[in-house]
C-alpha cells in the first residue's frame, strides 16, 4: 500500500515551546538514588550506594525450560555522582535489589492529549461506512478497539491521514474474520505499511515467545529504518503490546503488537559529537512527549555513553507492579540488528514487553526503552523476574559484541542460549580459516613433484588454490554447526568449564550452561563426536571445536563489559608443511563488523594494522578465504624486514563484513578495544573482571598504521591511555606529532627505503633516471605512491590506482603529477588535458572505452585490475607502491616474459606481498633485476622503531615536551632533529642491504630476491643467540654495543645509564642482538666463514679496550 509522507506539526516550534510533564509528586521531595548502569567498562551505581541485586546461582528448578548462560560475577561499585550529571538525581528510592524506583506516573512517555479525537472517529466511521466492508453492527466496536485497547497514543492519531487509519481498521477486521475462518482457528493479524519517511507494522504474537515463523517485523524494521546508511535520514521507533488478547477469550494468548516508525526531526542535525544536552540533540517529537523524568534518565544516560566504546544498561523497577524499564543506550552504528536481538533475548528468560521506544541523538547515540513484565501463559514456568532481568543485563554486552550471530535461529527458538549461539558463531569463523587446510594429499604430491620445475609449481599453486576454494563453504560448515546443537552445548560447556573463573578475591558465582550438560574432558568429547555425526565431513567440522577449545589461552568472553570478541590462542595448531614459521602470537577477534587477526613471530614485535574492505560480495568471498594466509604472509614479510630493529614482525588485519562496508571506523575501534581487554590486568571487579590467562606471560604489542586506518592511529593512542596502559605512548606509531608520533606519509619514511634500491640500480647500470620510462601502481592519493612521485626523477609512463588507470607513452606531465601527489588525490582528478595525444586514462566507472591506438576496453574495472600485466612496451621499471597481495603470481607472471626474457628489466616492490615468491623467481631467471619487499619496503619499520624508543626513554614528562608539537603543529627543537636523524639512518641501513644483495649475487648468482631471505634468517638467528649469549652478560661489551645502536640524539639528551634504566630489559637485549647481528651480515654476508665472527667482534672489543 503507497502512503503519503507524514509531516510533523511540531517541526517549526522551538524547544522551550513543547508542552513539558510536570511529575505530581515533584513537589514531595527527592529520594536518594541508586541506578544499576552496564556500560563498556562495566556495572557502576550512581549516586548512594545500594544492595546489589543477588546474582544468580544454579538453576535448581527443573520445571524451569530456560536456563541462564553461565557468565562471570559482576558487583555494584559506586559511581562518583558529579559522574552522573552533577544532579542529586531523580524523584525515586532504591528498591531492595538496587534499582531505582519510578512512580508510574513520571515513566516514560505522555503523548499531548489530541482535541480533535473524537471528531476524527467519526470521520473514520463515515469512510468506512461507505465502503461498506465491515457490518455496522460491528463498527463502533471495531473503531473503538483500535483506538482505545490497542495502545496507541494520541500522537499518532494527530498525525496520520483518516484515510490511512480507514484502512487499517478494515483490514485489521478481515485479518480477524480471515482467522476465525481457519480450521486451525489460529489468531493472526499481519498489516505492514512503509512509506519513506514513516512505517507501521501491526503483528500478532504469544507475550514471551519469538514467532520464528512470522513475518519478522522487527528484523525488517530495524534492515529498513534504524540501521539505515544514510546519516541524515534516521528514524525512532515506538512499539505498543495491547493489554488484552485479540478475541477477548480466557483461552486466548495471542495479543497485538504495534510498530510505529517516524522520520526524525531534529533541532539541530548536525551538534558536536560530545553534545549532550538534550534540547539541542532531541527529535521534536521526543521533547514534546518525554516526561521531565524520561529526559532526565535520557540525559544521563546520553552522558555516559558519548565518553563510551560500548553501551550502557540501565534497570529501574516501576512502583507497585513488576515491571522493569530497562534502557540502553550505544554509538548508533555500532550495533546492527541489536532491536530484533533483544526481543529474542528477553523472550529467552520468560520475559515480554509491554511497550518499547528506539530514540535517535544528532550527536550519534541511540537510546533504546524497553518495559518488561513477566509473560503470562507460557506452556513452562519462568525464572523470577530478578533473575530474569538481572541475566538479560548481563548479556546484553555479548548480545552486543553479535548483535546476530549465524547460529541465531537456534537461539530465538530456544534450543540454545545466547552464550552457546555467540560461541557456536566464533567457532564457525574459526573453521572458516583453518579447516580448509590442504591435508597430507597435496603434502604426498609437493613432495614428489619438483618444485623448481616452472610446470611442476605452476600445478602445485593452482591446486593449492583450488583445495582452499573447493573444501568447505562458509554455508557447508554453518550447516554442519546447525545440525548438532547438543555437540555444540557440549563443547561450549567445556570451554566455559575452563574460562568462567574469575580468580580468588573476587565474588565467583558458577551458572550451569544447562541443567543436563555434564563437563567432559576432550577424549569424552572426541568419543561423543564420533559417535553422534554421519559422515567425515561432519566429524571434521566438530572436531575443529574441540581445536578451537584447546588453543584458546585467554578470552575476554566472560568479561562482563566489552565491545568484541578476542581469542588469544596458542598457534601451535598450525601445521608447519604449510606454515613452516612458527608464529610466537596469535589473537583473533570477532565483531558485529569483522573478523580480524594480529599475528606475531616474536614477543617483541611490531607492525602495521590494515582494514581490507571489500568491492562486492564475490569479492569479499575472496578477500575472506586469504584472510589468515595474508596476514600470516604480511606479518613473515615484516619478520623479514625488520632485521636492522629490535622488534620481530607483526601485522594485524581486519577484514570488514560483506555488508559492513561503511562501518571501518568502528570495526577498528572495537578490535583494539577486544585486544586491549586481553593485554591488561582487569582491576575492577563486575567491569573487567580477571580473565583466565593460561598463557601466563606479560604482553606488549607495537602497532603501526596501514592501509585505509592511517586517520586511527591517535584514537588508539588515547584508548590506550584511556584504558590505563603504561605503555601507551609506544602502542601505537604513526600517530599525529601532537602526541609525539613521526607520521611515515609526512616524512616519506618508506619510500625513502624505496628509492635509495630504484637508486641503487640506476648507479650500479649508469643509468639517467630522466629517459627511464617508470610504471607505478598505487597512486598520488596513498602514503607511498605520493612520496615517490614527489621524491622521483623518472619518466612516468604509467599509474594505476584505486580509481582507474593513466596512460602516457610520452611520458605523464610531471608538474599535474605533483599537484596531485601534494594534494593526495587519485589519478581521477588529473587534468586529461595535458595527456598527448597516444596518452588516456580509463577510470573503473568507465565502459566501452576506445584507446587511442584503437584497442577497446569494454570493463574499466577488469582493465584496471590487469593493467600491470599487458604486454605492451611502457616500462623500463615498475615500482609497486600499492595494489592487492599477490597481483603478480605463479599463473600470470607468464604475461611479464616474452621469448624467455622479462619485458620490465627492474622492479623494486614497494607494496608487500605485490609478488609471490616463486613468481619473483620467475622473473630473475628471466632476467629482471628485482628487490623485494621485505628489503626495499623497510623504512616505515625503521621509523617505528626509533619512535617507539624515544617513548620509552622519555618519561611522560620529557616525552612531551621533546617529542608533542603544540596545538599550533610547532615542534620542538629534538623532535625535528630526530626525524632528520632517522631519516639517515632509513637511508644508511638500506644502502647497506643493498650493497650486500648486490655484492652477494654477483658472486654467487643466487636469486636476489632469495639473497634477501637469506640475509633476515641469517640475522633473526644470530639476533637470537646473541641476545642469550656471555657476550650480553659482559657489561662493557653491552653498554659499547648500546652506545652505537641508540641514536645519538637520544644519549645526549638523557644519557646511557637513564636509557638503561627505564627501557625494558627485553627491548635492550633485542636492540643489542638486532645491531650486532645486522652489521656483522651486511659485512660478511649471509653465510661467513666460522672465523669471520671472532675477527668481527676482535675489532670491537679492541674499540672498548
Amino acid at each position: 500500500m503507497v502512503v503519503e509522507m507524514l509531516k510533523l506539526q511540531t517541526a517549526d516550534l522551538p524547544p522551550d515551546r513543547f508542552p513539558d510533564y510536570t511529575d505530581p509528586l515533584e513537589s514531595l521531595g527527592g529520594c536518594p538514588r541508586s541506578i544499576e548502569i552496564m556500560t563498556s567498562e562495566g556495572l557502576v551505581s550512581a549516586g548512594a550506594p545500594a544492595p546489589a541485586n543477588k546474582l544468580l546461582g544454579k538453576v535448581k528448578d527443573e520445571e524451569v525450560s530456560r536456563h541462564p548462560s553461565p557468565q562471570p560475577t559482576h558487583l555494584t561499585v559506586p559511581l562518583d555522582r558529579t559522574m552522573v550529571n552533577g544532579q542529586n538525581g531523580h524523584n525515586g528510592h532504591n528498591g531492595h535489589n538496587g534499582h531505582k524506583i519510578l512512580r508510574s506516573a513520571t515513566v516514560g512517555y505522555i503523548a499531548p492529549a489530541f482535541a480533535g479525537k473524537d471528531e476524527q472517529m467519526k470521520t473514520v466511521k463515515e469512510i468506512i461506512t461507505k465502503d461498506n466492508w465491515i457490518p455496522v453492527s460491528h463498527l463502533d466496536e471495531q473503531i473503538s478497539w483500535f483506538y482505545n485497547e490497542l495502545g496507541i497514543d494520541d500522537v499518532y492519531f494527530q498525525m496520520e491521514k483518516v484515510e490511512v487509519i480507514a484502512t487499517i481498521i478494515t483490514s485489521m477486521y478481515a485479518a480477524k474474520v480471515a482467522a476465525n475462518s481457519r480450521i486451525d482457528k489460529r489468531e493472526e493479524i499481519q498489516l505492514d505499511m512503509e512509506a519513506v519517511d514513516h512505517a507501521i507494522y501491526i503483528d500478532t504474537s504469544v507475550p514471551g515467545l519469538s514467532n520464528i515463523k512470522g513475518p519478522r517485523y522487527e528484523n525488517r524494521l530495524e534492515a529498513k529504518y534504524l540501521d539505515h546508511t544514510d546519516p541524515d535520514k534516521r528514524f525512532r521507533v515506538e512499539t505498543f503490546r495491547s493489554p488484552v488478547s485479540l478475541s477477548n477469550e480466557e483461552s486466548s494468548k495471542t495479543s497485538i503488537r504495534c510498530y510505529f516508525v517516524y522520520q526524525c526531526q531534529f533541532v539541530d542535525p548536525r551538534p558536536d559529537p560530545n553534545e549532550t544536552r538534550l534540547e539541542v540533540i532531541s527529535d521534536r517529537m521526543f521533547l514534546t512527549k518525554a516526561t521531565k523524568n524520561t529526559k532526565m534518565v535520557y540525559h544521563d544516560i546520553i552522558k555516559l555513553t558519548v565518553s563510551r566504546t560500548g553501551p550502557v544498561i540501565e534497570v529501574f523497577d516501576i512502583e507497585g507492579t513488576e515491571e522493569k524499564r530497562l534502557v540502553v543506550a550505544f554509538r548508533s552504528r555500532t550495533a546492527r540488528g541489536i532491536f530484533s536481538a533483544l526481543s529474542d533475548l528477553y523472550h529467552y528468560y520468560g520475559v515480554t514487553s509491554s511497550r518499547k521506544y528506539v530514540e535517535q541523538f544528532s550527536n550519534g547515540i541511540t537510546v533504546m526503552s524497553i518495559y518488561l513484565k513477566p509473560a503470562a501463559n507460557l506452556e513452562t514456568k519462568p525464572m523470577p523476574i530478578e533473575q530474569s532481568i538481572h541475566q538479560i543485563t548481563k548479556e546484553i554486552s555479548l548480545l552486543y559484541c553479535i548483535p546476530q550471530n549465524k547460529l541465531h535461529p537456534l537461539f530465538a527458538s530456544g534450543e540454545l542460549s545466547l552464550q552457546e549461539t555467540v560461541y557456536g558463531h566464533c567457532v564457525w569463523v574459526f573453521v572458516q580459516h583453518f579447516l580448509n587446510r590442504l591435508g597430507p594429499e597435496y603434502t604426498s604430491i609437493r613432495n614428489a613433484l619438483n618444485a623448481t620445475n616452472a610446470a611442476h609449481a605452476e600445478m602445485l599453486s593452482k591446486l593449492k588454490r583450488r583445495l582452499r576454494t573447493e573444501t568447505f563453504t562458509p554455508d557447508y560448515i554453518l550447516e554442519i554447526i546447525s545440525s548438532y546443537p547438543g555437540l555444540v552445548r557440549s563443547l561450549y560447556a567445556a570451554f566455559a568449564s575452563v574460562h568462567l573463573a574469575v580468580g580468588p578475591g573476587f565474588e565467583r558465582q558458577l551458572i550451569a550452561p544447562t541443567s543436563s550438560v555434564d563437563i567432559l574432558s576432550d577424549a569424552r568429547l572426541k568419543d561423543k563426536i564420533s559417535r553422534e555425526v554421519l559422515n567425515e565431513h561432519e566429524e571434521m567440522v566438530m572436531t575443529a571445536f574441540r581445536i578451537f577449545n584447546s588453543a584458546v589461552l585467554k578470552t575476554n568472553y566472560f568479561t562482563p563489559t566489552k565491545v568484541a570478541l578476542s581469542f588469544r590462542l596458542d598457534p601451535a595448531f598450525l601445521p608447519e608443511s604449510e606454515y613452516p614459521r612458527r608464529l610466537y602470537g596469535m589473537f583473533l577477534v570477532i565483531s558485529a563488523e569483522a573478523r580480524g587477526f594480529h599475528l606475531r613471530f616474536k614477543d617483541v614485535a611490531r607492525g602495521g594494522i590494515r582494514i581490507v574492505k571489500s568491492r562486492s560480495k564475490e569479492a569479499y568471498g575472496i578477500n575472506a578465504r586469504n584472510l589468515f594466509d595474508e596476514n600470516y604472509g604480511l606479518a613473515s614479510t615484516q619478520q623479514r624486514k625488520n632485521k636492522d630493529i629490535p622488534e620481530g614482525g607483526s601485522k594485524g588485519v581486519i577484514l570488514l563484513d560483506a555488508k559492513q562496508q561503511d562501518r571501518a571506523r568502528e570495526a577498528f575501534e572495537k578490535y583494539i578495544d577486544s585486544i586491549l581487554d586481553l593485554l591488561l590486568p582487569a582491576k575492577t571487579p563486575g567491569i573487567k573482571n580477571p580473565i583466565v590467562d593460561l598463557h601466563g606471560k606479560e604482553e606488549i604489542i607495537f602497532m603501526g598504521p596501514d592501509e585505509n586506518t592511517a586517520d586511527l592511529v591517535d584514537w588508539a593512542t588515547e584508548h590506550a591511555r584511556f584504558r590505563g596502559a603504561p605503555w601507551w605512548k609506544s602502542f601505537f606509531t604513526g600517530k599525529s606529532p601532537r602526541l609525539g608520533g613521526i607520521p611515515h606519509d609526512s616524512y616519506g619514511m618508506t619510500t625513502l627505503s624505496v628509492r635509495e634500491y630504484v637508486k641503487g640500480i640506476y648507479r650500479k647500470l649508469n643509468l639517467d633516471p630522466a629517459i627511464v620510462k617508470k610504471m607505478q601502481t598505487g597512486g598520488p592519493d596513498g602514503d607511498l605512491g605520493s612520496n615517490e612521485i614527489l621524491l622521483s626523477n623518472e619518466k612516468y609512463t604509467a599509474i594505476v590506482d584505486g580509481s582507474g588507470v593513466l596512460v602516457d607513452p610520452n611520458g605523464l606531465n610531471k608538474d599535474e603529477l605533483l599537484r596531485l601527489a601534494k594534494s593526495r588525490v587519485m589519478i581521477s582528478q588529473f587534468d586529461i588535458s595535458k595527456l598527448s595525444k597516444d596518452g588516456y586514462r580509463v577510470l573503473c566507472d568507465d565502459s566501452n572505452i576506445t584507446l587511442p591506438s584503437g584497442e577497446f576496453v569494454g570493463n574499466g574495472t577488469s582493465f584496471r585490475n590487469v593493467f600491470h600485466l599487458r604486454d605492451s612496451d611502457l616500462a623500463d621499471c615498475f615500482v609497486p607502491c600499492g595494489g592487492r597481495p599477490e597481483s603478480i603470481d605463479l599463473s600470470s607472471v607468464n604475461r611479464l616474459i616474452k621469448d624467455g626474457r622479462t619485458r620490465i628489466p627492474y622492479i623494486v616492490e614497494g607494496a608487500n606481498l605485490f609478488i609471490t615468491q616463486d613468481a619473483k623467481i620467475r622473473l630473475e631467471d628471466a632476467g629482471c633485476i628485482l628487490f623485494k619487499d621485505a628489503s626495499a619496503n623497510k623504512g616505515g619499520v625503521t621509523s617505528s622503531s626509533l619512535e617507539v624508543l624515544a617513548s620509552l626513554s622519555f618519561d611522560d614528562k620529557e616525552f612531551e615536551e621533546n617529542m608533542c608539537c603544540d596545538y599550533q603543529g610547532r615542534a620542538p627543537e629534538f623532535y625535528k632533529a630526530y626525524v632528520k636523524q632517522v631519516q639517515e639512518t632509513i637511508c644508511g641501513n638500506a644502502r647497506l642491504e643493498f650493497e650486500t644483495i648486490w655484492r652477494e649475487h654477483e658472486q654467487t648468482g643466487v636469486a636476489r630476491s632469495v639473497l634477501s631471505d637469506k640475509l633476515s634468517v641469517a640475522i633473526t638467528e644470530l639476533d637470537e643467540e646473541l641476545q642469550q649469549s656471555d657476550l650480553w652478560k659482559s657489561e662493557r661489551i653491552r653498554r659499547s654495543v648500546l652506545a652505537d645502536a641508540l641514536p645519538k640524539l637520544l644519549l645526549d639528551k638523557i644519557g646511557l645509564d637513564t636509557i638503561i634504566s627505564r627501557v625494558p630489559d627485553a627491548y635492550l637485549r633485542a636492540i643489542f642482538g638486532s645491531y650486532l647481528a645486522s652489521r656483522f651480515v651486511y659485512e660478511f654476508g649471509s653465510q661467513p666463514s666460522q672465523f669471520a665472527f671472532y675477527d668481527f667482534m676482535s675489532k670491537r672489543m679492541a674499540r672498548v679496550e
